[in-house]
């Protein structure tokens, strides 16, 4: 049967779409970017009766990954992202101080992802793809199964895309892993996006402003 989608909601400080899929013969779930509210993404898990058994991250910017680590402690599910991305959560203090959010020491990284990996939980598995641009280290996880979705964290928006002009962006990047990574998936893919509504690959290959040969500056 593999996994499903459970639940997803936004969560402080700045509205990530946290997700939540499981496997249900084990009752084991996977945590996809948890945000800042670590009783919400526990009541969820209770209510449901899973048990978390990975955390896991599209990228390490705070708002998608403030409370890993006490929920890593309080769970005991290791704490998961891709290796790029490990300077920049480190310096989850630092990016703290500049948005005015309080932030606890960030909790060790278990293991570091990589492209074509698998994050396995129970009878099944996310597919990771690796997609920088909005940061170095910027993935997806591709959930396949009786709910097939794409998890496209700050990459792939409903209509638009990661901003690139912090720290480690690059649009050229960003673009490249668009159109080699996601827009080659099935168009009637499900993309859960980390802020915003919910679209799917042929809207986004169709209307989105910002893919396709309308990426490109006119000559």
């Amino acid at each position: 049967m593999g996994l499903v989608l459970v639940e997803t909601f936004p969560v402080a400080p700045l509205g990530c779409n946290c997700a939540i899929v499981a496997d249900a013969a084990t009752r084991s779930a996977i945590v996809l970017d948890p945000g800042g509210e670590p009783d919400r993404v526990l009541e969820a898990l209770s209510r449901h009766g899973l048990t978390a058994v990975a955390l896991v991250h599209t990228h390490a910017h705070l708002d998608h990954c403030l409370s890993s680590a006490r929920l890593s402690a309080e769970t005991g599910a290791p704490i998961l992202m891709h290796a790029d991305d490990l300077s920049l959560y480190g310096d989850l203090a630092r990016w703290g101080r500049m948005f005015g959010v309080a932030v606890e020491a960030p909790g060790t990284v278990s293991r570091t992802l990589a492209h074509g990996d698998h994050v396995a939980c129970g009878n099944g598995s996310l597919e990771v793809l690796h997609t920088p641009g909005h940061t170095p280290g910027s993935v997806c996880f591709r959930l396949e199964g009786e709910t097939p979705a794409l998890f496209s964290g700050d990459t792939l928006f409903r209509r638009s895309v990661g901003r690139t002009d912090f720290p480690g962006g690059s649009w050229d990047d960003l673009v490249t892993s668009i159109e080699t990574h996601l827009l080659t998936l099935p168009g009637d893919l499900l993309v859960l996006p980390g802020h915003g509504e919910e679209t799917t690959i042929a809207e986004e290959s169709r209307l989105n402003p910002f893919v396709g040969d309308r990426s490109r500056p006119l000559a």
